[in-house]
């Protein structure tokens, strides 16, 4: 059982790691960048489940925290690298929001998060409820990449973000979802990156490129 004080210090280093990966995958556009940084908050969220699985003696959230270290950290990102490299895509050219309007959305974004989670935050203040907002902050921010980035692979990696944001909350509001429901989740993202395989790779074939979302809304029967 870790002692108080360690458990509040790798946590809050966890959490940063997490809301800093968020950060990087909306301020740079180069996808493999993205995949990398989507890797790192994949190994931070599940240093948080397995960080409250150990200061509670509770050995199933270590076992969700190995799983989410498998899927997320290692089978997600491996499946996005094929399907960037499938897709020959490289880079996301034409974001609606620059990077410095990005980084300040973000900002603002976090912000928002620790004003509405402060009354939350307010009913049990512990150092897992203080980290609540990191988690609601990379889920606002999951929709951010969603609304603004034309890509189509960069808006899966932007579905996997307010993803994590969302288990996020889970565990630090909840401590944690049973196994059962980690898994199901994580095998349906799984399902959702070789859907962007199969497609990407179609789309390589029959256009000479992956096709942005703007061009995909330009196709007619």
């Amino acid at each position: 059982m870790l002692s108080d004080t360690l458990f509040t210090k790798l946590l809050d280093l966890c959490c940063g790691a997490f809301l800093l990966a968020a950060v990087v995958m909306l301020w740079r556009r180069e996808l493999a960048a993205e995949v990398r940084a989507f890797t790192v908050q994949g190994m931070a969220l599940a240093g948080v489940a397995a960080l409250i699985g150990l200061h509670e003696t509770r050995w199933d959230l270590v076992s969700v925290a190995v799983g989410i270290g498998l899927l997320r950290a290692g089978a997600l990102p491996y499946l996005l690298r094929r399907a960037l490299a499938g897709s020959g895509a490289h880079e996301e050219t034409r974001p609606l929001v620059n990077g410095a309007g990005s980084l300040l959305t973000a900002a603002a974004l976090t912000l928002l998060a620790y004003v509405v989670a402060r009354p939350l935050v307010a009913l049990n203040p512990n150092p897992v409820t203080r980290a609540l907002p990191v988690g609601l902050a990379v889920v606002l921010i999951g929709f951010f990449v969603l609304a603004t980035r034309r890509h189509a692979a960069a808006q899966v990696i932007g579905f996997l973000l307010l993803d994590n944001g969302i288990t996020a909350i889970a565990f630090l509001a909840a401590s944690g979802v049973p196994l059962i429901v980690e898994l199901g989740v994580s095998f349906d993202l799984l399902l959702a990156v070789l859907v962007l395989h199969i497609l990407t790779t179609r789309m390589r074939d029959a256009f000479g490129s992956a096709a942005r979302i703007d061009d995909l809304q330009g196709l007619h029967d």
